[in-house]
């Protein structure tokens, strides 16, 4: 049965992507080998990569017209693909892209003029165009840009965060073409309250990297204060209680284990 979306790659990106697809009445199926069958099941696979969901959101899920598949051939069916295949480090701590290069494989030997082809994984600047662009053009036989629309839309999820969920989330968009631009930014305008466009792909895939070192960086600033206020005797939690009242110009991190999670320029397994 034909669909409106495919997910590929159910994940900690793909999953939520799904979820919020499902409940605007979009049709939607979910590609992947390893996880479809669980769900498919109203489990949820046991990696502890989908913490975000419980097992009774997947069965609200399936009733609602989810399907969890693992027959790349549906693929074929559908007006928009999201790539969501996790992106785990590599031996040289470089981005492993294995994963989306076979979900941009299989989707490709499916590929039909006119479907719109976004993005996801934590990938660096470049990856759209560079890595995914050339497997889909090769496996299909079509043109990015002149057959089908190619963009980029990181993710921007907060797991457990009740207050920022899908719709109140800004997308972020950078197209091939303005015309990919616009065709994604449709797709994401039916699940999300804002859509953000970017000059292109590479614009939108630094605004992943930016947003996640700014991230880094203040982690370990804080942690660093820590340290230093506990050497001198201060209640780094007054200091931060005391600063975060500035309206401008500072933005509260409070001290804790260190960075985690997904996301450039580190992506734990999935």
């Amino acid at each position: 049965m034909p669909a409106d979306l495919a997910v590929i790659g159910l994940g900690h990106l793909g999953l939520p992507l799904a979820q919020a697809a499902v409940a605007r009445g979009i049709a939607t199926i979910g590609y992947d080998p390893v996880r479809a069958t669980d769900l498919a099941g109203g489990r949820l696979p046991c990696d502890g990569a989908e913490g975000i969901l419980t097992a009774a959101d997947v069965r609200r899920m399936l009733s609602g017209g989810f399907r969890p598949t693992t027959d790349p051939a549906d693929l074929g069916r559908v007006r928009t693909a999201v790539i969501c295949a996790p992106t785990p480090p590599a031996a040289d701590r470089s981005l492993d892209l294995s994963q989306v290069a076979e979900a941009a494989s299989a989707l490709a030997a499916r590929l039909r003029p006119h479907t719109t082809v976004i993005l996801e994984s934590p990938a660096y600047p470049g990856s759209t165009e560079e890595f995914v662009r050339p497997i889909l053009e090769a496996g299909s036989g079509l043109r990015a840009g002149r057959d089908f629309h190619l963009a980029y839309s990181p993710g921007r999820l907060d797991p457990g965060n009740r207050s920022h969920g899908y719709a109140g989330t800004p997308k972020v968009i950078g197209g091939l073409t303005p015309a990919c631009t616009e065709s994604a930014a449709a797709f994401y305008g039916r699940l999300t309250d804002k859509v953000v466009r970017a000059r292109g792909p590479r614009e939108a895939e630094t605004v992943h990297l930016l947003e996640t070192n700014y991230r880094h960086v203040n982690m370990a600033l804080v942690n660093e204060m820590a340290v230093l206020c506990h050497d001198l005797g201060i209640d780094l939690w007054d200091v931060i209680r005391c600063a975060e009242t500035k309206p401008f110009g500072f933005q509260a991190f409070r001290p804790g284990p260190g960075v985690g999670g997904h996301g450039v320029p580190l992506d734990i397994p999935n």
